[in-house]
C-alpha cells in the first residue's frame, strides 16, 4: 500500500480506536492530538526502510530489504517500545502533556500492525517474520494503489472537520466539495494514462456519491452533533467492510482461475488472482506451469465463459468455448540455452528468481550481444511504450561475458 493511504489510516485509527484529536487543530498540543500523531507516524513507519535507497546504490534492495525489518511481526514490539520513549522524551522537551509509555507503546503497535496488514493484502508481498525467516506472503486482495479505500479512510475525519462547527459547515463543505471533485478528475486521467480507465458512468456516480456524502449530514444539521470519534468509527467500519468485500471477489476470482486451469488441464506451478484497478470487479488470474504463465483478465460483473463441461482446449491463445469466448494471453517461457542458465547462476537473477511468483524468461539477440529478460507477470505493462515493471535484463557479449545487467527501464 502506498505510504500516503497508510498514513490517513493511521490517523483514523488513532481517532476511532484511542480517542485522538485533529492533528492540525487550533488548540495548543495536547495528550488527544499526541495520539494521533503517534498513531499516524506508526503507521508510516514501516516504509522508513526506503530512506536506505539514499545511501545505497544497490537496485535490488527494492525486493531484498523493501518490507522486511521494519515489517517484521518479529521486530514490531521492539519498534514500538523505541518510538514510544522518543515521544516521551519530545513531549517532555517541549513541555507537551503526552499518554503513558504504555498508552505509547501500544499506539505505535497497533499503528505499525495496521501498516504491516495493509501491506499483506496487496499483491507485492511482505516479509513478516523477518529475520527469523524470509518469505514474502502475499494475501492479493487491493491493489497496491486503491483510491476507493483511500477515500473510505479520508472522507469521515474530513467530514469530522467539516461539521466540527455550526457556524463554519457552509464554506468548509464547499471547499471540500470543490477539491474533492478535482480529485476525482485527476485520478480518473491517472487511470487513463495506466491504462485502467475510468467509465464517465462512474466517474458521475463517484461525483454524486461525494456530493451526498458532502452534504446530507447538513440535514437539520445531525451531522455537527456526530462526533469526532463518532465519524472515524464509521470510516473504520467502512473500511473493514471494504477489505471483506474484496476478501470475497478475491476467492470469486480464484475460483474461476481454478476452473480455466480444469478446462485447460494445466500443470500448475503457482496459481493466483490478483486485483487489478479501478475496482473490485477487475481481477488478473494467472496460472505459472512449467512453460509459461496463462494470463486471463477477468470482470465478475460478467458471467464466467468457463464452463466444467466444455471440452479442454488445447492451444494456449483465444479459445472458444461453448456459446462465450474465452480470451487468455499465454508467455511462453524461453527455451534453454546456455545464456538463460549462466544467467540464472548470477547472485542477481537467483535475488530476482525469489522475489517474482510468475516469472516468464525472455531470450533474444541484439547483433553478436546476447539478451536475457525475466519478468513477473505479476506486475503488467503499464505503458506500451516502456517495459513492465521488475523486468531484469542481462546483456551478454559476443564473447559470453555480462555486459550489463539491471531493471529495465
Amino acid at each position: 500500500m502506498d505510504t500516503i493511504t497508510h498514513g490517513i489510516a493511521g490517523a483514523l485509527l488513532g481517532k476511532a480506536v484511542f480517542g485522538g484529536d485533529d492533528m492540525f487543530a487550533l488548540r495548543p498540543m495536547n495528550a488527544r492530538r499526541v495520539v494521533t500523531w503517534s498513531a499516524m507516524i506508526g503507521a508510516i513507519f514501516p516504509d522508513s526502510d526506503t530512506l536506505r535507497d539514499i545511501f545505497s546504490h544497490n537496485e535490488l534492495l527494492m525486493i531484498s530489504w523493501h518490507r522486511s525489518i521494519t515489517h517484521s511481526l518479529v521486530c514490531l514490539p521492539i519498534f514500538a517500545l523505541l518510538l514510544a520513549a522518543v515521544t516521551r522524551a519530545v513531549c517532555r522537551c517541549f513541555r507537551w502533556e503526552s499518554p503513558s509509555f504504555a498508552v505509547l507503546a501500544g499506539i505505535y503497535a497497533v499503528g505499525i500492525l495496521s501498516h504491516i496488514f495493509l501491506d499483506l493484502v496487496t499483491t507485492f508481498g511482505t516479509m513478516i517474520w523477518s529475520p527469523l525467516g524470509w518469505s514474502r506472503p502475499a494475501w492479493d486482495l487491493i491493489f497496491i494503489v486503491d483510491f476507493t479505500l483511500m477515500a473510505l479512510l479520508l472522507l469521515p475525519q474530513v467530514l469530522a472537520w467539516v461539521y466540527a462547527a455550526k457556524e463554519k459547515w457552509k464554506r468548509r463543505a464547499l471547499g471540500i466539495w470543490l477539491v474533492g471533485e478535482l480529485a476525482l478528475l485527476v485520478v480518473a486521467a491517472i487511470a487513463q494514462i495506466v491504462g485502467a480507465p475510468i467509465s464517465p458512468q462512474n466517474v458521475v456516480l463517484a461525483s454524486l456519491l461525494l456530493t451526498v456524502l458532502m452534504f446530507f449530514p447538513a440535514r437539520h444539521l445531525w451531522g455537527t452533533r456526530v462526533s469526532l470519534a463518532g465519524w472515524n468509527r464509521a470510516g473504520l467500519l467502512a473500511s473493514c467492510i471494504y477489505i471483506a468485500l474484496a476478501a470475497y471477489a478475491h476467492h470469486a476470482a480464484l475460483e474461476r482461475v481454478k476452473s480455466l486451469v480444469a478446462l485447460l488441464q494445466l500443470d500448475v506451478q503457482s496459481i493466483g488472482a490478483l486485483p487489478l484497478p479501478p475496482s473490485l470487479w477487475h481481477w488478473d488470474g494467472l496460472v505459472r506451469t512449467p512453460h509459461g504463465v496463462y494470463d486471463w483478465r477477468m470482470d465478475l460483473s460478467e458471467k464466467s465463459p468457463v464452463t466444467t463441461s466444455t471440452s479442454a482446449a488445447t492451444a494456449p491463445g483465444p479459445t472458444a468455448t461453448g456459446a462465450a469466448a474465452l480470451s487468455y494471453n499465454f508467455y511462453p517461457e524461453a527455451p534453454s540455452n546456455p545464456f538463460i542458465e549462466r544467467a540464472r547462476q548470477l547472485p542477481a537473477v537467483q535475488q530476482v528468481l525469489w522475489f517474482d511468483r510468475f516469472p516468464v524468461t525472455q531470450f533474444h539477440k541484439e547483433g553478436d550481444d546476447a539478451i536475457v529478460e525475466i519478468s513477473d507477470k505479476r506486475f503488467p505493462r503499464i505503458r506500451p511504450d516502456r517495459p513492465a515493471s521488475f523486468t531484469y535484463r542481462i546483456r551478454f557479449g559476443a564473447n559470453g561475458s555480462v555486459v550489463s545487467q539491471g531493471w529495465e527501464r
